[in-house]
Order: structure tokens, then sequence, then C-alpha cells
């Protein structure tokens, strides 16, 4: 139900409409793209939270500038859980806020001059931490932020905390009050606000004793603190004049593991929780075989590369033991970066142990571009697939991971498009989701629809 009320026309900033939901109130009430929202009940909207908080009204009295400058005054009534159906320019509906820290380890710091202008752009913003999962310093929050966060419980909050030395985090980030934000993780800790940690080890710098520290002294934020995730830096060769940091040997990854392992067995034992993980890049570097899935605790810090090998490998498994196989041909190429080879050739042998008639070449590409010590499959780049593909065995299809690619374009970090990739390759390429699922699907070339029917309780081919 709702009400319309025209106004005379007064210019103010709002926000700006980007599109209406078909069959929402928004089109009801004849909103448009180009539309203006300016208050709700009186209230000047701060960011999407603001917005979020106050919709849930069942009675609400919009704002709203139109195209033509003409301001309309709504009166809505509605489910506390009805959205309205706008869609706005801007899904913050605010300005992103950028890092003003300079740490030790940033990897934003450690790219060529040249690229595409948003790959320079450093976030440090609370409020991306509960929208996207990024990760945050608290170096840029201020006391409203922190009150925003409490009143509308905006969880799990993501911090980034490298150390809880306050002088060493001021050293790490470069950032004088870097140490002094730590406080606000006890704010967040008595307001009951989940949080998740990370901590981007580096090799003289905030490992050893300081790795030590920094475990124990996030535990005691249990079970607030869910997880803490330790991921090695990653250095590209692109480090003039930054601070000095050396790659960690085989020997170093088997003492991370070493200590992560012995605090895990105490979290456990007291908790139920294993609390603190290592990156999958440990256990390659020290050798050691991924863990079980239970060691995970249901895959908290996934997004940071911690139990994504495990994962994949479960999926997969999964997938080979509900099928039969057959004798259909196929010869397909498959590229990935080095840290993950090992896995996949391995993935791709106990794939055609039921498929024999399937002919893959798996490719290990290096990373040319950022320098040999960046394996990630993520941070490869048009020009080292092209450099290192050209004049290889493709089969009729190269199968590629969508981590390669922006997130809503076919791009890669050079700015290499997708179409690019394949006139120079002269293949038909295939960009594959990191599941198990996905990458099994997509080498025996069936949609999951295609690919089982039930039977008996069990899927067959």
């Amino acid at each position: 139900m709702a009400e319309k009320k025209k106004q005379n026309v007064k210019e103010r900033n709002g926000h700006l409409i980007k599109s209406i939901r078909s069959g929402s109130i928004a089109e009801e009430l004849e909103l448009e793209a180009g539309d203006r929202l300016l208050t709700i009940n009186g209230t000047k909207i701060k960011d999407i939270f603001d917005y979020h908080f106050l919709t849930e009204d069942t009675e609400l009295k919009i704002l709203i500038e139109k195209k033509n400058g003409e301001e309309w005054e709504l009166e809505i009534e509605k489910d506390c859980d009805e959205d309205l159906g706008i869609i706005f320019e801007n899904g913050l509906l605010d300005q992103y806020r950028s890092c003003q820290n300079q740490c030790i380890f940033c990897f934003i710091d450690q790219m060529p001059k040249g690229m595409r202008e948003t790959l320079y752009f450093k976030d440090d913003d609370s409020r991306l931490s509960f929208l996207q999962g990024n990760y945050i310093t608290l170096t840029n929050m201020k006391e409203s932020d922190i009150e925003q966060v409490i009143r509308y419980h905006l969880a799990p909050i993501n911090i980034s905390v490298h150390t809880t030395n306050p002088k060493l985090r001021c050293k790490m980030l470069n950032n004088r009050f870097a140490g002094e934000k730590l406080q606000f993780i006890d704010r967040f800790y008595q307001a009951g606000i989940e949080m998740n940690g990370q901590i981007v080890l580096c090799k003289g710098v905030n490992d050893k004793a300081e790795l030590e520290r920094t475990i124990s002294d996030l535990s005691n934020y249990l079970p607030y603190m869910q997880s803490v995730s330790v991921v090695p830096v990653g250095l590209s060769k692109f480090r003039e004049g930054l601070y000095p940091l050396e790659p960690f040997t085989k020997e170093d990854a088997i003492e991370v593991l070493e200590t992560i392992h012995k605090w895990q067995d105490r979290f456990y034992q007291s908790y139920q929780n294993h609390f603190v993980h290592a990156a999958d890049e440990w256990y390659i570097l020290a050798g050691y075989p991924m863990p079980k899935a239970e060691r995970y605790d249901g895959y908290p810090q996934y997004e940071n590369g911690v139990g994504m090998v495990r994962l994949f490998q479960d999926e997969l498994e999964e997938e080979l033991r509900q099928t039969k196989g057959d004798a259909r041909i196929r010869k397909i190429s498959i590229a990935t970066g080095v840290l993950a080879y090992s896995y996949l050739k391995e993935a791709v042998w106990e794939i055609q142990k039921k498929y024999p008639q399937i002919e893959i070449f798996l490719y290990s590409i290096e990373n040319h571009f950022f320098g040999e010590q960046i394996t990630v499959a993520g941070l490869l780049t048009g020009t080292d697939l092209i450099a290192q593909l050209s004049r290889k065995e493709l089969g009729d299809e190269l199968l590629l991971p969508d981590v390669m690619l922006k997130a809503d374009e076919a791009v890669f970090l050079d700015d290499i498009t997708l179409e690019e990739l394949e006139n120079a390759l002269q293949v038909k390429v295939n960009i594959v989701k990191s599941s198990g699922q996905d990458f099994f699907r997509s080498v025996i070339g069936e949609k999951l629809e295609q690919i089982r029917t039930r039977e008996g309780g069990r899927y067959e081919l």
C-alpha cells in the first residue's frame, strides 16, 4: 500500500537508483532508473547498512527525487522482511575507503606500472568485510564505524591482525596507530560480534615466537573470534625499494606447521574447534599431505586458501565414487599454476582410470609476469598463458580455472581478454569453477543433468 504526494523541486544529492526489480514495491510506485533516494522516515542514508536498517520498518515515508527534479514523498506499508526492490548505482551507498597503511608485505605495492587502475586500489573498508568477506586492518575505522558494527550487529568482521604485538604491528603496517587499533577487537568481543582473523606471515618478522604470541592472544577472544588463518607472504619480482623480505623454505614451512598443529590440538581438546589454520601453501611447501576435512572446522577460511585442496579432492572423490565411467573419446588440455599442478595431476590420473579414452594434457604455468615465487593460479596472466602454451598440444578444448579472470569480466590481470587468448592459441577455452564437481564435469565434457540419473539410491552414468 502506498500513498503518493508530489512536492516542489529542490536539488539534493541522495543515492542514484540504477534499476528496479520487476514486481517490487518500487515498480508499483513508478520509481525508475535515474531517480534518487533522498531520505527514509526523514533520515538521510549514510550507507547500505542504514538503508537496510531503516527499511525493516513496516511503515515508511521515503523521499524521492525524480529524474526531472520533481520530489515525491511516498508512504509505504509493507511486511518487515519485504524488500523495496531498489538497486543502487553504488552498492555501498558511500565512497569506498582506501587503505592508508604501507604494509611491508602488501602485494599491490609489488605490481608493475601500467596495469588497469582498479588493481592499484587498496580497500580497507569495514563494510566490505561484512558484505564481501574482505579483510580489514581496523586502522581506517572511527568510533562511529565501531558503533555501527555493534548497533547493526554486522558479522562476521574479518580482521587482518598479522601480530598482536602493538609495536611490531605499527612496523608491519607502517602506521603509528596500528597497535592501539587492536583494542577494537576487545570492543567487538564484548559486544558478541563474530570475527575471523588473518596472519600474513613474514620470515624473520612475525614468525616463530611472535606467531606463538599472536595465536595465544587471539585465542582469548574465543568463541567470537571463530578462526584464524596463517598464510605465507606473497613476493613478486617487483620489490625494488620495499622492505627486504625472504621467501620461506621447506624447513620453515615444516616449523610453521608444527607450531600450528600443536595449537590446533590444544584448542580442539578445550573447544572442539581447531581455531588456527594453515594455508594450503604451507603443506605443499613442506611436502606434507593435506589434513582431513574434519581438521578444517567447516572451512571458515576457504577464501584465504585454507582447505581448498582438501575440499577439491573430497568433491572429486565423491564424483568418481558415484560414476561407472565409459569409453568416451575426448582430447583436452588443462593449465594451472605451479602450486596446484601436482594435485591436478593426481586428479587427472584418477579420472582417466574410469575414462581411459579421454586424453588430457596438463600444463604447469610458471609466473614470469610477477616472478617465479608467485605460484597460485589466480595471479597468472594471459601473457604467460600464451607464451607457454603456444605450439603445445591443446586438444579440442583448454580448461582454465575461473580464478584467473576478473570477477565480473572475461579479462586476465594483464587485460588480455579471453577472446584474445582463444585467438592466439587457436583453441576453445572453457572456464571452470574451482570445485571438484565442476572440474570433473568439465573434464568428461558433460553438465550435471547430462551425467547422472538416479537409480536405486546411487548416481549412474
